[in-house]
């Protein structure tokens, strides 16, 4: 008799698309995952002090406007990842004092604009990233690193800070990349072209793209 699959296990994946109820979390397309195995899941566990959950819904008003976050099309969410959201969480660095005191609690919130991960991206087990970052297409988060700044497209970066490692491409072959804007293909297209997406010849890829029009 064959032991039956628990509801958590490392070769289960959180599919974002069915999941999200928060509306300051956008998701683009029907392909973006968490691997949920070893927490409470992507909006519990992984996305921290975003407005928008059952529970702030229910007992405030938000006194500043909510920077949202956005995930692409592909993206692949490592377990136990950390996006920080909230801002610089009312503690002021220009102040002399970093205690949030309740009746300055409006001066002391400052935005850090929107939280982006871009399409195809992959984060790493345990990577965080702060408030008001864009990780770029295709970029590679590594596991444990701390994101502070903005990632550039198809990079690979580590560390705490996260610095870049390296490109998985050299310029050329990321500028054409980006100017096929696979993630925005129909459905069928990249299906179609998915053998080609699998591999490393851009020659192939643009003419194949071109001709699928």
């Amino acid at each position: 008799m064959s032991t039956p699959l628990p509801s958590k296990h490392w070769s289960r994946l959180e599919m974002l698309h069915q999941t999200v109820r928060n509306p300051n979390i956008h998701i683009k397309g029907q392909h973006s995952y968490y691997s949920d195995a070893w927490d409470g899941g992507f909006e519990q566990s992984v996305v921290r002090y975003l407005y928008g959950d059952e529970y702030s819904l229910q007992h405030w008003q938000p006194q500043w406007e909510i920077d949202p976050l956005y995930i692409g099309d592909y993206v692949c969410i490592g377990a136990e990842a950390v996006i920080l959201m909230g801002g610089n969480h009312t503690h002021r660095t220009d102040w002399f004092s970093l205690y949030p005191f309740a009746n300055n609690i409006s001066k002391a919130y400052q935005g850090q604009g929107p939280t982006t991960l871009g399409d195809g991206a992959w984060i790493g087990m345990r990577a965080m990233i702060m408030p008001g970052v864009t990780i770029g297409e295709g970029a590679v988060v590594a596991a444990n690193a701390v994101v502070t700044r903005n990632v550039a497209p198809y990079s690979v970066v580590g560390g705490n800070p996260a610095q870049c490692i390296k490109y998985r491409f050299d310029d050329n072959v990321i500028v054409r990349l980006l100017a096929l804007k696979i993630y925005d293909w129909p459905a069928e297209k990249l299906q179609r072209l998915q053998p080609l997406l699998c591999a490393c010849d851009i020659d192939a890829l643009e003419l194949a793209a071109a001709e699928a029009l």
